[in-house]
């Protein structure tokens, strides 16, 4: 027997399934198809990390397991590679966008390669490629000409020295990321998808979806449907009314305050009758540097201004009550106002208690003058003339009839959901395929014209302006409008990252068609996506942002199903060795190149489906790692204990039977680490025994290889097993040959177990209480006392009552 080594056996392998196109998938409709999707990767500078190598390695294992039992399998892998992090890069370096993807496509793809993933790299995509911005470009398009993209003026992060505007992440602690500038908010005129649009079907189809319950909830949470109504407050002494949404209109006895987002218009209209009107502007400045999500954080000092000169009445009760401009209340959520009522509210609680304003407890339970907010969802109303008595739901009833029937109110559904604001004033992004006419206002370029393709520039760097670096090329900027042929302006703004990974799934199924997005044929017979697995990360925008444009093109006719994907499943983060999620600035990135070249790709894929559960975050053991590669040692040798034979050993029938059940159904239940405990099981049974059969080899190394690929191969040729490994069948288990023909039986005496012995499934009683009499624990408790009564059930119980 020859040493293992990894290094040969693995590239030998690569290259003879590349060589026959062993992954390529099959045109043949006829067959059972299965669709696995894997999130795929930003191509980043860094390079693959261990930390993507387990998902792909987990849907890599059903895939390689689903061809073996006669499906069509489409595994596919591509990139998402349009974004800010490399334009940073090229900015920084002086290097073209293009340049900078290129060559990290090429290091992400060659790391892939080397591990053995069984991807059909004849459809590779690459969101940066015209062929497929094309198609991003045509559903903007299409969504345009249905009303569901507009303009409008919105707020952006505007960090004045690199002078971008930033994603709300790029904001931290009121300063850009990058430069540590102090961020400003700018209005600038965006584009915008209505998405809002959708909001209930993206909630209601979730009904028919197998996703995790966390999944749905974080759809759920962030869409943020709520039943309620818009009540009016006047505003005391002018025809105008604050608007606000609750859920609670029994609370509104209890409404001390109100509070308005520093945009608010009511405070430019007002202005000149706003006493404190420089304290307010001071406190806008101040707002204006925070990110919406620094602004709504919960666990934040909260911050505010009286508007002085200005009051609501309270429409139940006709009182007057103070107006706060704060930040924690958005123009961008609802109507841009709330009722405060503290004594049921956390926030507004901590609100009050800091500026000393009115807590009218109305619901009994509520919070005056304790240390902390308690929450009180039910109970009785009190303080509340029109409801006293009544408890929370008959109150919400009765007091929302009584405010409709008064004017001052309507029934309403709200969202958190806000529209998607789709422009971007950056270079490395698909371009808007629309221009600017006079006459005509904003057209679609033709769709003959499609792909808008990005100009070559030797400068693109942000604009002093905040425009696009598209903005200053003239002879590009400058064209015609398609509609009446007069002067006209492309849109300077290109599309975000999200636009190109909202639908990549749809032209996997079809990567090469010039002539449409894909097929009808194409998409009918792949569609919708078997199984997605990504990290929990992607599962609230990502998730949603890419069912949203998939139900779009269901009401266009393009597809045929109303969700993309049947299932979703998320796994855990691979910690570094410390705890610690892995990066650079924590020195504790794993490579997976450092991996394969010590210990091998197979062991790299065996450890990290071993190394716990799959969807929870485990940390990096090197000591792990070198365990799965003496696991992998001890298969290599199995070559010298095989004895002709096609049949099982007698004394491994039973084991090996178990072992395909326990394997095949944890394979699909993503509970890798249980099943490759199984075929470790398996292997020790082999080694006692000290040979194997040609056919209990042959089993075995069919449910090693999804996990390790190369060696089982190798192994199969080396014992001249018949063919190629990877063109048998997924072995099935006969269930009368798993039943356990002995069993530990639990003998109770007046029904605790005080023993238990070793019987085979099928003893009559006579011959398990011949066994149990044997067993001194037993006899002990029986000794010297009467047995009035046996109770036995075959293979579960034997209860010997005595008195």
């Amino acid at each position: 027997m020859k040493e293992y080594r990894p290094s040969e056996i693995e590239k030998k392998w690569q290259n003879i399934w590349e060589e026959k196109k062993v992954f390529e998938t099959s045109e043949d409709m006829e067959k059972p198809k299965f669709y696995a999707l894997v999130e795929f990767p930003y191509p980043s500078g860094q390079g693959l990390h261990v930390g993507h190598a387990r998902p792909y390695t987990a849907l890599d294992i059903v895939s390689r397991k689903r061809r073996f039992q006669g499906y069509n399998v489409l595994f596919p892998m591509g990139w998402d590679a349009f974004g800010l992090p490399t334009e940073n890069f090229a900015i920084k370096h002086k290097i073209h966008p293009r340049e900078v993807t290129k060559k990290n496509v090429a290091m992400f793809k060659r790391q892939l390669k080397s591990i053995g993933f069984s991807f059909d790299w004849s459809r590779e995509i690459n969101t940066t490629d015209p062929n497929y911005y094309k198609w991003t470009q045509w559903i903007f398009i299409k969504m345009f000409e249905k009303g569901l993209a507009y303009k409008r003026e919105m707020p952006i992060n505007w960090c004045p020295s690199c002078k971008i505007g930033l994603a709300n992440e790029e904001v931290v602690g009121g300063c850009c990321e990058r430069c540590g500038e102090e961020v400003v908010r700018k209005t600038k005129n965006q584009w915008m998808l209505k998405i809002t649009e959708y909001a209930d079907r993206l909630i209601d189809d979730l009904e028919n979806v197998d996703y995790l319950e966390s999944i749905k909830n974080q759809q759920i949470n962030w869409i943020g449907r709520s039943e309620g109504m818009e009540v009016s407050f006047k505003i005391s002494g002018k025809d105008d009314v604050l608007k606000v949404f609750t859920t609670r209109p029994d609370t509104l006895y209890g409404a001390t305050y109100m509070v308005i987002a520093p945009e608010h218009p009511l405070i430019k209209k007002y202005a000149e009758e706003i006493k404190n009107i420089d304290e307010i502007k001071e406190y806008q400045e101040y707002a204006s540097k925070k990110s919406d999500f620094e602004r709504t954080e919960l666990i934040k000092e909260k911050t505010g201004v009286e508007i002085k000169g200005l009051k609501a009445i309270n429409p139940v009760n006709q009182k007057e009550i103070p107006i706060w401009v704060s930040d924690y209340v958005l123009m961008s959520y609802g109507t841009g106002a709330i009722m405060a009522v503290p004594a049921h509210d956390n926030r507004d609680w901590e609100f009050a208690k800091k500026f000393n304003l009115p807590i009218v407890e109305v619901v009994k339970g509520g919070n005056v003058d304790k240390e902390a907010y308690t929450d009180t969802e039910s109970g009785t109303l009190i303080n509340s003339e029109l409801i006293n008595g009544l408890e929370v739901k008959e109150a919400i009833e009765k007091i929302s009839n009584w405010l409709e029937a008064k004017g001052l109110g309507v029934r309403k559904t709200n969202y958190k959901l806000r529209d998607w604001i789709f422009s971007r004033q950056r270079y490395w992004g698909e371009p808007i395929p629309l221009v600017h006419c006079d006459e005509c206002g904003w057209v679609p370029v033709p769709e003959e014209e499609l792909p808008v393709l990005l100009p070559e520039v030797e400068n693109y760097e942000p604009t002093d302006t905040g425009e696009s670096p598209l903005a200053n090329i003239t002879d590009w900027v400058e064209t015609t409008c398609p509609k009446c042929g007069r002067k006209a302006r492309r849109e300077t703004d290109t599309m975000p990252q999200w636009a190109g990974s909202s639908w990549y799934y749809l032209r996997y199924t079809d990567p090469h068609n010039d002539r449409e997005l894909a097929s009808k044929e194409k998409l009918d017979y792949w569609l919708p996506v078997d199984w997605y697995n990504g990290g929990m990360e992607h599962t609230t925008l990502h998730l949603l942002y890419s069912r949203f444009w998939h139900k779009f093109l269901y009401d266009i006719g393009i597809v045929s199903c109303k969700e993309p994907y049947k299932k979703r499943t998320a796994h855990g983060m691979i910690l570094g060795e410390n705890n610690e999620k892995m990066s650079k600035s924590r020195g504790n990135v794993v490579n997976p190149d450092d991996i394969v070249n010590e210990y091998g790709a197979d062991t790299l894929r065996t450890y990290e489906m071993f190394i716990g559960d799959f969807e929870k975050s485990v940390p990096w053991s090197e000591n792990g790692v070198k365990g799965c590669r003496r696991f992998l040692e001890r298969v290599w040798r199995l070559q010298d204990m095989v004895v002709d034979g096609d049949e099982y050993s007698d004394e491994l029938e039973t084991s090996i039977h178990k072992t395909i059940k326990k394997v095949s159904e944890d394979y699909e239940s993503l509970k890798f680490n249980t099943a490759i405990a199984a075929l470790m099981t398996l292997l020790n049974e082999f080694n006692d025994i000290g040979q194997i059969t040609k056919e209990d080899l042959r089993i075995f190394l069919i449910l090693l290889n999804p996990v390790a690929p190369h060696i089982t191969e190798e192994l199969w040729e080396i014992v001249n097993l018949g063919g190629m490994l990877h063109e048998q069948t997924w072995p099935e288990y006969d269930e009368d040959k798993i039943q356990e023909e002995v069993i530990e039986l639990p003998v109770q005496v007046n029904g605790k177990v005080r023993g238990k012995i070793i019987v085979n499934i099928d003893d009559p009683q006579e011959v398990v209480r011949e066994k149990a009499m044997k067993n001194e624990s037993i006899m002990r408790h029986i000794e010297g006392k009467d047995i009035i009564k046996e109770i036995f059930v075959a293979g579960k119980i034997y209860n010997i009552v005595v008195k």
